[in-house]
């Protein structure tokens, strides 16, 4: 395993793994459980320091629990049993997860850098490391293998000969623009404001709101609270959002949009902007190359399903590379592919109808959603659908 103490790299391993998120991360832990040689490979200095995606779903739980982590994790979130839509001071839809088939009946709201750290103190119990900073600048499938040449952190060069190579790096995939896969889809001609605050509001801390408005939909989900009293999440689109939104910019969305009431905004803790963009891209492995995570899929943020889609890629390929690397068929990754990318196919279609809904501007057009929305929401089976549909336990 990736167990040497020094930040010197071997000249060759079973895996590399490019990218050290929740997927790296998770695909490093099922290798270091198997005893397989491998090394993880992340540009950044350091890990996460941000709370960026802050979702964890009923399936991911579960994913999780397999890996011994998720009581751990549940301790350090805030339990969310409940998803609410909005249209002003109305509520149109009422969404509770508790009654799911499941040892994790809701929503778990943690920030992604608890959860990285979680799975990286994971790793490390395994005897495994993330080698930092690493920029992987070429691969090459080749002579029964793939070679990756890398930059160090002060830029000299180097190289290592790997069995199989994950492509766990993100959107801006190196791995998979290497490996000539192509990543079809689209952007939302909308920017997003990502913002976690500290503020006063006024609709209970067991749900996460979805408010529809004319001016674009907005999100808004508890944190755990640590040493910031009252603090959530806020996700909202605008049409052009400044780069790093402050207190009055969030105010001035949670006024227009949100319910009413006692809405005050104390603090920003951390804010951003981002573009979505929806794609998937167009195969899963290239020969000895495989991707997962954000390198293999981005979507919209509605429903909180990003991350949670990366886990359970990494946790579904990781067994699959275990037992070719242990001798069998080397086409039984084909599996991969065959299993997780139709459910990105799925959640990309859900995650653009959900955001398509929910920035519905003309007038008449909203009076029908809302109206259709409302009367839907109250049959059994609609509701028990869509909490499973969120929940991803359609994904086992």
């Amino acid at each position: 395993m990736s167990t040497t103490p020094s930040n010197e790299l071997p000249d060759t391993t079973s895996v590399v793994i490019v990218g050290a998120g929740p997927a790296g991360l998770t695909a490093a832990i099922t290798l270091a459980d198997a005893g397989i040689d491998f090394v993880l490979l992340d540009r950044l200095a350091e890990g996460a320091n941000t709370s960026r995606a802050a979702v964890v779903h009923a399936r991911t739980l579960e994913v999780l629990r397999e890996l011994g982590i998720a009581d751990e994790l549940i301790a350090r979130g805030i339990v969310v049993p409940t998803f609410t839509v909005h249209d002003g001071g109305r509520t149109l839809a009422t969404v509770r997860f508790d009654g799911l088939p499941t040892e994790y009946p809701y929503t778990l709201m943690v920030p992604q850098d608890t959860t990285e750290t979680v799975l990286l103190d994971r790793l490390r119990k395994a005897g495994g490391e993330v080698r930092r900073p690493y920029q992987v600048t070429k691969i090459a499938d080749e002579n029964n293998g793939v070679t990756v040449d890398y930059e160090d952190g002060a830029g000299a060069p180097g190289t290592i000969r790997a069995d199989y190579v994950i492509g766990a790096d993100g959107m801006h995939s190196v791995v998979r623009e290497q490996a000539g896969i192509g990543f079809t889809g689209d952007t939302y001609p909308a920017s997003f404001v990502l913002a976690d605050v500290r503020m006063d509001w006024p609709i209970a801390r067991n749900e996460v709101a979805l408010h529809l408005s004319p001016e674009g939909v907005t999100v808004v989900a508890p944190l755990p609270d640590d040493a910031e009293p009252n603090r959530y999440r806020v996700v909202a689109t605008l049409d052009q959002a400044p780069e790093h939104p402050d207190a009055a910019d969030i105010q001035s969305i949670l006024d227009a949009r949100g319910p009413g009431g006692a809405v005050k905004v104390r603090e920003v803790l951390w804010s951003s902007r981002f573009r979505v963009h929806h794609r998937v891209a167009d195969h899963y492995r290239a020969g000895r190359v495989l991707l997962a995570g954000d390198a293999a899929h981005v979507h919209s943020p509605a429903g909180g399903q990003g991350m949670n889609t990366g886990i359970q890629d990494a946790a579904f390929l990781g067994p699959l590379l275990v037992r070719v690397i242990q001798g069998e068929p080397a086409a039984i990754l084909d599996a991969y592919e065959a299993t997780r990318r139709p459910v990105a196919l799925g959640v990309v279609a859900f995650t653009d109808r959900m955001t398509k809904m929910a920035t519905l501007r003309p007038r008449p057009a909203r009076l029908l959603r809302n109206t259709v929305m409302s009367l839907v929401i109250r049959i059994p089976a609609v509701r028990n659908k869509l909490a499973f549909q969120l929940a991803e336990l359609a994904n086992r």
